[in-house]
């Protein structure tokens, strides 16, 4: 399927988005499942004079498919789960680990803060035949009522230390019993300790590493693995 395929619903977000942004679909190979990702094609309007790891606060984190959302999509692909298993991504931006967990067959959640976000989310999810993918707004202060999950993952979304309560709160109330959560980050993310020595009161963390190759250099993914302590 390509955009002139897609449902009537998607096609008239995918119409919406183009007046917009000028976009296109990359195809994302991770192991031996291939998707179409709906992407922003023309980066620098938006991110001019912005620093990822600086000027967190006015960063469109969306925008952009990281390097840690490629990494933590290998990581979920390499997991047992199917159509039983209950996944929620938080802070999803584009949603590859959320799109590729719903083409393994789990049962998935992708979610961010702003419409427009879950706008992409919604054609990439079309686009692909992906028809078991929810859609929803989570405020992380005020989130709304929610199942409980087996997975939640998010890449880069620790970004901001007055996220770091609301998030753990999330965590805690609504990973179902026996649950894991993944979290992926790029190793210059300089919150991620702070964050993780919060966790460790209530998680058992493990975590290993990745590298990934970029335009202009080989860039390392910390992964962590965090599960309820007994």
């Amino acid at each position: 399927m390509d955009a002139s395929d897609l449902p009537e619903k998607e096609a008239k977000v995918y119409e919406k988005i183009c007046k917009k942004y000028k976009v296109g679909f990359d195809t994302l190979k991770v192991r031996d499942c291939a998707l179409k990702i709906l992407q922003v094609e023309d980066l620098e309007p938006l991110l001019v004079g912005k620093d990822p790891f600086a000027d967190v606060a006015d960063f469109p984190f969306w925008v952009r498919l990281w390097e840690s959302a490629i990494i933590l999509s290998d990581v979920i692909a390499s997991l047992p789960g199917g159509k039983e298993t209950k996944l929620l991504e938080l802070g999803a931006g584009l949603g590859a680990p959320g799109l590729f967990a719903a083409a393994h067959g789990y049962q998935v959640t992708l979610s961010d803060y702003e419409p427009h976000i879950l706008d992409f989310q919604r054609v990439s999810a079309a686009v692909n035949g992906l028809n078991n993918i929810e859609f929803r707004i989570i405020d992380w202060n005020k989130p709304p009522k929610l199942p409980l999950y087996d997975k939640i993952i998010g890449a880069e979304i620790l970004f901001r230390k007055d996220f770091f309560a609301p998030l753990l709160k999330i965590f805690r109330k609504f990973l179902a019993p026996g649950g894991e959560i993944y979290l992926a980050h790029d190793v210059r993310r300089k919150s991620l300790p702070a964050f993780l020595n919060l966790a460790e009161k209530y998680f058992e963390i493990a975590f290993s590493t990745r590298k990934i190759k970029d335009e202009d250099s080989e860039i390392t993914i910390i992964v962590n693995r965090l599960r309820p302590l007994l």
